[in-house]
């Protein structure tokens, strides 16, 4: 009798054991997760091992089972360990799933995804440029335009810190920065309070437009940025400051910012600034790079998704402050109160993106710094765009994963569209740009790009061009 009911317990035990053995647990595990279905197989394996204690002594397979069950220990604390090492000290997903969050682009919110830990992310973006127009004495030329690197570190849940170095052109800029440059494109702490306020403070993104805070190439038509959100809206623009962001409803966010203000004259004494030039005011930026802060600058942005559009996305936001730095030019204390302020609308929806965005500036003693930069600075400035694409290829092949979607542009632009008294405008400054192109992903982070623009100017002439080109983002 005792010899059948052991040979039972034995039979159960061996059932159990191979039973609680899957097939992936024979292979090299691929996954954290296949990893932890490989230690709950061995916990079962050590439960079922641990009941052959009350066999009798006199049963072989007890000690067996006993150092089997040590084995099993050993291998399944070794396994918890690298486990719980790539949890909580390297958080790079295995698989990305990209989504914007906060006002940044998809990569630069990896950050926000993870559970403790560091976080790297980038993106970069190259093109070939023919001018085929007009061409004059404008040269064809192929550019690594970028290459990102974002690396993030989540301290606790609270507290996170996120950033952005980006070298342009492929250089360090060998002697001007026209030939590239290497530079911090933000670093900012992230303090999580409540969901209505939070705390951001460092180098940061203005929260402006619609690419200058996500400008990852694969989430914008052509090649390049549209002239206005570089020219009107200061593209990347990033200064020093602090603020608060966050979602007064879930559909409906909000981002304000404190920070040093923009240099408006051409001087090296206050922040070795460019100051404000008829190109616009991209070179007033501080860039975080000993920036002027004798005069603050004051940002608000807000954005709704109304839950009834699907897809829909509408907003606005401002930029005031005085940008002359406590500076003179004959005596004379320059002010430059700037003002700033756009509206934006976005809406995808299925293969349909649709994007419109108007943009309207005014800086304050437009005459006096005209003077002291040599030039003439538009006391007023505008620029709109907008935009239509739709991806195509579901409609000959219902079943892909890939995207094309042809798209067509307008913009329209003046950085000049009042010039202050006693100062002639520069008709080369007002602007058309027609564009139309094509954008092609065979999966989900890269992009092949092509597209033509022509130029339309009041004066003279600008060439237009094709660009082919590539975009990619990890």
């Amino acid at each position: 009798m005792l010899k059948k009911k052991n040979t039972l317990k034995l039979s159960i035990v061996s059932s159990l054991i191979l039973s609680s053995i899957p097939a992936f647990a024979l292979e090299k595990p691929k996954t954290m997760e296949d990893m932890w279905k490989i230690i709950e197989a061995q916990q079962k394996q050590i439960e079922a091992l641990q009941n052959t204690k009350s066999l009798p002594e006199d049963v072989p397979v007890k000690t067996t089972a006993t150092n089997e069950v040590k084995t099993l220990e050993r291998k399944t604390d070794v396994l918890s360990q690298e486990v719980e090492k790539l949890r909580t000290n390297l958080a790079i997903p295995e698989e990305a799933k990209y989504k914007s969050m906060y006002g940044l682009g998809p990569a630069a919110s990896k950050v926000y995804q993870v559970g403790k830990g560091l976080s790297i992310g980038g993106y970069g973006e190259g093109s070939y440029q023919a001018n085929v127009a007009d061409k004059g004495n404008a040269q064809n030329n192929a550019d690594l335009e970028r290459m990102v690197l974002y690396i993030g570190y989540k301290f606790t849940d609270k507290i996170l810190l996120n950033t952005e170095i980006e070298y342009e052109h492929a250089s360090t800029g060998e002697g001007t920065e026209l030939k590239g440059e290497a530079e911090v494109e933000f670093a900012s702490l992230d303090f999580f309070i409540d969901p209505i306020a939070n705390v951001r403070t460092g180098l940061m993104l203005m929260p402006m437009g619609l690419v200058n805070r996500i400008h990852e190439p694969l989430f914008y038509f052509g090649n390049h940025r549209p002239e206005v959100e570089q020219r009107i809206i200061p593209s990347t623009w990033r200064e020093m400051g602090a603020g608060l962001f966050g979602a007064i409803t879930p559909n409906l966010t909000y981002t304000a910012y404190v920070t040093n203000g923009l240099n408006g004259v051409k001087s090296t004494s206050a922040g070795g600034t460019a100051g404000f030039s008829s190109d616009g005011i991209v070179e007033g930026r501080g860039g975080g790079s000993f920036s002027a802060a004798e005069n603050f600058g004051y940002t608000a942005r807000m954005d709704y998704d109304p839950s009834f559009v699907p897809g829909l996305t509408v907003g606005a936001s401002g930029y005031v402050g005085k940008s002359g730095q406590n500076q003179q030019y004959l005596g004379q204390k320059i002010n430059a109160f700037t003002q700033l302020y756009e509206t934006h609308v976005q809406w995808k929806y299925r293969g349909l993106e649709f994007r419109a965005l108007g943009s309207w500036g005014f800086i304050g003693d437009a005459a006096l710094l005209s003077a002291a930069n040599g030039q003439t600075i538009g006391s007023q400035n505008y620029g709109y765009y907008t935009e239509l694409g739709y991806d195509i290829l579901p409609l000959v092949l219902p079943n892909t994963t890939h995207y094309l979607a042809p798209f067509v542009r307008y913009e329209k632009l003046d950085t000049i569209a009042k010039a202050p008294n006693g100062f002639a405008d520069d008709l080369t400054k007002d602007w058309q740009i027609f564009q139309v192109g094509l954008q092609y992903k065979p999966i989900s982070n890269v992009v092949i790009k092509a597209d033509y623009r022509n130029y339309v100017q009041k004066q003279g002439t600008h060439p237009d061009d094709f660009n082919l080109g590539f975009g990619f983002i990890f």
